[in-house]
Parts: structure tokens; sequence; C-alpha cells
């Protein structure tokens, strides 16, 4: 078994499919490492009575006890049935737990998004949740939705808990009818400036007319006297014409405190147009406004799920950590990635730390070690599983050794555009002779170019043009020689692969209002360079190898970079499939389509500039 740190050393795409393909390193979650170990905490063959657990959240006590939660669903994994409270204690830093105990009983409601909250200077244990009428069905619940939010408290270290109080008159409004969501995940208790021991925690609405959602809403509460009473602070709000599109729906709000005692609030994009499944606001006066509004963050690449953040309390650089499933558009490869200038930046895929290969989802995370610790530690608690990110929710234990820090994404490629969107080689693709100076081969096992994201590349709803020339011979196997956008069956893209078995080029183009596809007569699979370009124009696909049009077709209408967890790769789909085994040379993109007589230009390797986003000469 390799050491931590070999292990770390090698890329995680690498990982991944060594894994895949039988090879002797893994990055599994089962996977025994130096500073690493994690158990299943709350698992349905385990535990009597439930059908699932979800909705994991976790704090730390005043007396050094951990207290993790998770909602209980008893009859089956929907989100508006039976659904408990319970938790579990571990007073040795999460080696060993207490046995399940159920704080919050449904009985046959739904009882959920746990917000833990530990006040610190009166060691109180505060706990916000959701009500709403459970169902049997496995729906959803039916808009209007009443949700309203209690609280409930400990004072001895969790062993007891008070009743229940609703707490809607102080903490909703009448208006955010149609839904209503505490977290979920921790809240926090400010320990800066002149809201110092205020508590906050982060919650989403969305008001109804009639039965369908109208605007979305992502707000702050706060309370200044330990939980007794509370208040609605910063509301971000976003109207949209009922069934409409809207440009953002932050959701499942998560708040750390920054280290200039601001409050950073990151939310989960719920299907905006607006590029990106995460996005964040800024407050500067203890939650009671937005300073800076939601916006989205393209480059933090996740699917739309619930994301946690952690700011480590040591001494040294400022961290603040994230957790996420870290695929494009399916919940699995939990990772963990840094920002160390306040959120402004965040780690890519390369440089962050993946936890498993396999399912996850929501996730919470507790710093385990006090401040004056030699050593700091931290907790993950997640849900994961070989099958589904449902199957259990797991607590892992971790040093911040094991997350490394500043970590390389890898050596670099330039962009000679003017944009300044030097590429990351991936995986070890190698320089060698190409039509023009040098190009790079790579090895269809582990290889590819991940181009890092800049707003030159959203190409949205116009005309925009793909050029490259390519080389390989595979006479099967899918090889893909760029992809831009997301990935599955709705998501807006647009990618080019060859299909050699099929003795085919095909281009596909995704956007809302569906797919279309050209495909050539050939597959060019001859191990000689060509030429290939792609473009849409006036409504139309096309392809052409060496000058020649090989296929056209109408193009999909409308964006094919929106809505997205926005990536361009080249030589490999954006889940780590169909590796191109052969060689790429003078990659571009263009934000119009090339007139006939620049396409021969480019093709003779002249600078052709205008409306030029992207040059990779290799």
């Amino acid at each position: 078994m390799r050491s931590f740190a070999a292990w770390r050393a090698v890329p995680l795409v690498a990982v991944l499919f060594a894994s895949l393909l039988g090879g002797g390193v893994t990055a599994s979650a089962d996977t025994a490492r130096p500073g690493f170990d994690q158990q299943s905490l709350f698992n349905p063959k385990q535990e009597q009575g439930y059908f699932c657990f979800r909705i994991p959240a976790i704090v730390k006590s005043t007396a050094g006890t951990l207290l993790a939660f998770a909602e209980g669903r008893v009859n089956d994994c929907g989100d508006a049935g039976d659904i408990d409270l319970v938790l579990k204690r571990s007073t040795d830093g999460g080696r060993t737990w207490s046995p399940l105990e159920v704080i919050n009983s449904g009985d046959g409601d739904t009882h959920g998004n746990p917000v833990p909250i530990v006040d610190r200077t009166t060691g109180r244990i505060v706990l916000i949740t959701t009500y709403n009428a459970g169902r049997t069905d496995g729906k959803g619940c039916d808009v209007p939705c009443a949700r309203p939010p209690h609280v409930q408290y400990s004072d001895d270290d969790g062993l007891t808990w008070s009743a229940p109080v609703d707490i809607s008159a102080q903490a909703s409004r009448p208006e955010w009818d149609a839904w209503y969501a505490s977290g979920p995940v921790h809240g926090i208790q400010l320990t800066q400036g002149e809201h110092r021991g205020r508590l906050v925690f982060g919650v989403n609405a969305e008001t109804a007319q009639g039965t369908d959602p109208v605007a979305n809403h992502a707000a702050l509460v706060y309370s200044d006297d330990h939980g007794a009473t509370w208040h609605i602070g910063a509301v971000d709000s976003y109207p949209f014409q009922a069934k409409g599109p809207f440009t953002q729906k932050p959701q499942e709000i998560t708040v750390v405190e920054l280290a200039d005692g601001s409050i950073y609030a990151g939310g989960r994009e719920q299907g905006g147009t607006d590029i990106g499944n995460r996005d964040y606001a800024i407050s500067r006066d203890g939650g009671e406004t937005f300073s800076q509004p939601f916006r989205t963050i393209p480059d933090l690449v996740t699917p739309m799920v619930q994301g946690s953040l952690l700011r480590l309390d040591r001494p040294g650089p400022d961290r603040i950590l994230f957790a996420s499933p870290s695929d494009t558009d399916r919940r699995r490869w939990m990772m963990i990635r840094s920002s160390y200038d306040g959120g402004r930046s965040w780690e890519n895929a390369e440089q962050g730390t993946r936890v498993t290969d396999e399912w996850s989802g929501y996730s919470d995370m507790v710093q385990i070690s006090d401040r004056s610790a030699r050593t700091t530690e931290i907790g993950l608690m997640y849900e994961g599983g070989p099958v589904d990110a449902r199957d259990e929710i797991r607590f892992a234990r971790f040093t911040e050794d094991v997350l490394g820090w500043h970590n390389s994404a890898g050596p670099t490629t330039r962009d000679v555009s003017g944009e300044r969107s030097d590429a990351y080689l991936v995986g070890g693709p190698v320089p060698v002779p190409g039509r023009y100076g040098d190009a790079l081969e790579l090895d269809g096992v582990d290889d590819f170019v991940r181009v890092p994201y800049d707003s030159a590349q959203v190409v949205g709803d116009g005309d925009f043009t793909w050029t490259g020339w390519i080389r390989y011979g595979a006479s099967t196997g899918n090889q893909v020689f760029f992809w831009m956008g997301g990935m599955g069956s709705t998501a807006p893209q647009i990618w080019l692969r060859g299909e050699p078995a099929a003795n085919r080029l095909i281009a596909s183009m995704t956007t809302t209002a569906g797919t279309k596809q050209v495909t050539s007569a050939g597959a060019f699979n001859d191990q000689q360079w060509h030429h290939v370009a792609l473009q849409r124009t006036g409504g139309q696909l096309l392809l052409f190898v060496d000058g020649v049009q090989v296929a056209a077709g109408p193009a999909a209408a409308g964006s094919v970079t929106e809505r997205v967890s926005f990536q361009f790769w080249l030589g490999r789909r954006l889940d780590g499939g169909m590796g191109l085994d052969g060689a790429l040379d003078d990659v571009r993109l263009y934000r119009k389509a090339l007139s006939p007589s620049e396409l021969d230009a480019v093709r003779a390797n002249a600078p052709v500039r205008d409306a030029l986003a992207l040059r990779l000469p290799f």
C-alpha cells in the first residue's frame, strides 16, 4: 500500500482510473492512509427502525464533545416522509460514538434540516430544525409548503434537550410560503467586532404564486441573546416568472466567519442561468445586510448539491475548507478544497484532496483539535456509499497535513491568446513533434488538458469556432478531442470526439432547447495530422476536416455555457472517460464563426486574433 505522501503526489484522475482498471493505486473511501481514518456513523443496516439516514451536521461542544446530527428517515429516503432528528455523541474525538438517540421525533411528519450552533459563552448547544407535514408516497412537499423553523437546546453537553419551540414569527416571513429551509449545516458564533457572541445561521426560502414559486430568498438569521430570540438579517431576493428562467437561486446556505470578522455565506446554486453550481455573498455588519449580493463561482466545480465550510482556528496562515462532491454533474468524489484568501479563490480538483471515489452527497465539518494543539485535526461527516450517496453517513478523521498546503495543480502550457488561460497538463502528457513545432501526446489512460475558467470562453448562444490539429490511430474506443460546458443528457455542453469503431467523427451540442449532433463519413484515425474545425454559425453546426466540410446540420438554439459547473477539457470527457490516445496541436477557440479565409489562415498557422478566446500552441 502506498504511503499517503506517495498517494497524494499521483494526479487524482490517475488515481481514479488506476482504481477502475484494477491497478495498484486507489483512493477509495476505505483505503487506510497515514493521518486518515473513517467509519460508518449512521447506517440503516446497523440501526433499527430507519430506512436511511441523510443530512449530516456536526459541532464540538465547549466540553470537547462531538455531536453528530442526522435525519433518520423511517419509511423511505424521500425528503417529506416520517423523519426524526437523531444524535450520536463522541467524547474521544470521534473514535467511538454513543448509541443513536432520537432528540426530535417526527411522529409521521418531517423534522429535519438540522443546524446546531455552539454558544461558547454559555456552553449551550442550540439546534434549529424545520418541519413540514409528512407524507407516505415518497414525494416532496407540495407548493405552497408550510415549513416552520423550530429551536431547541441542550445545557448538559447534548445529553438532554428542551422541547422544540416554533420561531416562525422571528425567523421567517409570511410570504416565504413556497419553501423554507434552515441550513442544513452547523451555524456559527461570531468572535470579533461589535457583534461578538452573536449566533448566525443561513436559510433559504421561496415565495409562491398559486402552486408555483416566483421568488427565491437567501438570508441570514441571528440572535444576540444566546438563542432566546431571533431576527432575520441580510436577505438577497431573486424574483422570477412562474415556470420561467432565473439567473440565480442560492439555497442551502452555509456560513463561516472570515479573518476580518465578515461573514461568508456559501450557497448551492439551484439551476439558474448563471454559470456555476456554487454561489456566495458577504456580510460585513454581523449578518444584518449583505454588502455583496450572491454571485456564482463558475470554476468551483461541484454537482448541484449542498456543501460545507470550515475556517480552521489555529495559529498560522488563514485557511478555509470547502467539502463537496467534485464531479461535474453527479454526486460522487467527495473532495476537500481550500481557500487561502478568504474565499476569493479556491483550489481546483487537481489541488484538492479527494476523500472517496464513491458516491457522496451532503456534508459538514468540525475542527476536532483545540487551537493550541500541535496538530490540527479535522472531522468530516458526509453521505456516501458504493451504490448510492445515501447508503450511509460516514465520519472521517484526518490531520491538516493530509490536505497538503498550496498544492500544485501540475505543469501548464501557455495560452497565447492574451486571455492568460494557461492550461494544466494532467496525468503526464508529453511533448512530441507536431504539425507546427511541438504538439502534446496523450496516452488515453489518464492524460488530459484542463483549461481554467475564463469569462472569454463563455460563448453563450452566439456563434463560435473551435479548431485544432489531431493525430490518432485507435481502432476502437471513443476518443474525445474537446469538451466544454457540463455533462449529462440535459446540461448545456458542446463536444467533439472520434468514434473509430463507427468510422466517424461526431459533434454534439446540448442547450435547454435539446441536443443536436452532426457526424462525418470517416474517423480520420490514420495516424496523420488532420486539422479539425467545429463552428456554430447562423443556426447551423458545421464540421470541417483539412479545410473541407464533412458534416452539417441544425445547431441547438440557446446557450451552451450556462446552468453548469463550467469545464473545458481537451482529450477527455469530464467524468474521466473516453481518453484520447493520440496527439493535439494548436488548439484555438473563437467567439465567432470564422470565415473560410480565416479558417484557411488558421490552418496555415497564421495568428488570426479577432474574437480569439484561447490559443494553446503546445
